[in-house]
Parts: structure tokens; C-alpha cells; sequence
């Protein structure tokens, strides 16, 4: 995959990952670990990924501003 698509593919997987491990917390939370819980896990997770996905690739641009507001920037070779 060409280099231009990394920040697509980034949001992509972070987004997966990230709704994968809080919908399964929230499952575990509300349902405890019943029967059938896997496929509960995963009709909350498909639509929260569905969510996350746009939500990283319009955030994360934002989020790397306000971290780079707040860390100050190396000022050289300074030892």
C-alpha cells in the first residue's frame, strides 16, 4: 500500500481495535459473561467500529494539533 493511505489505514485499525476493546468492557459491564456473550460483543461492536472509524479519521487531525500546542518543540542539538 502506497505511503499517502498510512493515515487512513492508522484510523482504520485504531478505530477497530479501540471499539473492539471498549464495546467489549461495556458488554462484559452490562451483560457479564453469559451465554451467547461473544455474539452480543460483536452486534455492539460492528456498529460502534461504523462510528469510531469517521470519528478518528476527523479527530485525530485536531488531537495532533493540541499535542503539538502542548509539547514544546526540540530546540536543536542542545547537550
Amino acid at each position: 500500500m502506497p505511503p499517502r493511505f498510512a493515515p487512513f489505514l492508522f484510523g482504520f485499525v485504531l478505530s477497530a481495535l479501540m471499539s473492539f476493546i471498549v464495546s467489549g468492557i461495556a458488554t462484559f459491564r452490562n451483560a457479564g459473561l453469559v451465554d451467547g456473550f461473544l455474539s452480543i460483543w460483536v452486534n455492539a461492536w460492528l456498529p460502534s467500529w461504523i462510528i469510531a472509524f469517521p470519528t478518528v479519521l476527523i479527530v485525530a487531525p485536531m488531537a495532533r494539533r493540541l499535542v503539538g500546542m502542548l509539547v514544546k518543540s526540540p530546540a536543536g542539538n542542545v547537550r
